[in-house]
């Protein structure tokens, strides 16, 4: 997306010093909810589906899993963390996990980044749910789960809206309705 590409030019001279590198998965596990707009949960979740059965079988269980322990409280680190520590959907994976970096170990405090660079992703997220204006923002497995709905799928797709039809789910779980965010 060229919005990514825009965030990551303007962002470059703040991330140059990051000390974040392969296998650091403080951000997939402490430091908050991993959400997404609709738009990435259907990249993300066409991704999903070109993946082998087997691993497809075991994402597909990961995010279930992660939706009722989401919806049981629990600290939840992100469905797509490998054991490895690494990234299963590095390629597509959304926003948040984009914008996310430190230029200090993270451990003990959190991820340490520029003001400016915060205020630069918060205008991109806006960016993001702007675009997609029929869609929603929230944790990634609830809005999987909406995707796996064929009638909200279908709908989505087509470009309708209809926040009526999910708006128990929706309360329920804190999604954001993107055509109405300021």
């Amino acid at each position: 997306m060229n919005i990514y590409k825009d965030y990551e030019n303007k962002s470059h001279d703040f991330k140059k010093h990051a000390v974040c590198k392969i296998g650091c998965a403080f951000c997939c596990t402490d430091a908050g909810r991993v959400d997404v707009t609709t738009l990435e949960a259907l990249i993300i979740r066409s991704c999903v589906d070109r993946m082998p059965e087997p691993v497809r079988k075991r994402v597909r269980k990961k995010i279930v899993e992660n939706k009722r322990d989401k919806e049981n409280n629990k600290h939840v680190p992100c469905p797509f963390l490998k054991d490895d520590e690494t990234c299963l959907i590095y390629d597509v994976r959304p926003f948040i996990c984009r914008q996310l970096y430190s230029v200090r170990e993270c451990k003990n405090q959190g991820p340490t980044l520029h003001k400016a660079a915060a205020d630069l992703a918060k205008r991109t997220i806006k960016e993001i749910q702007l675009l997609d204006d029929t869609g929603y923002s929230g944790h990634i497995s609830y809005i999987l789960f909406l995707l796996d709905r064929a009638q909200f799928r279908k709908l989505y797709l087509s470009g309708g809206f209809n926040p009526d039809a999910i708006q128990g789910f929706g309360k329920t779980h804190a999604l954001v309705i993107n055509r109405f965010i300021s």
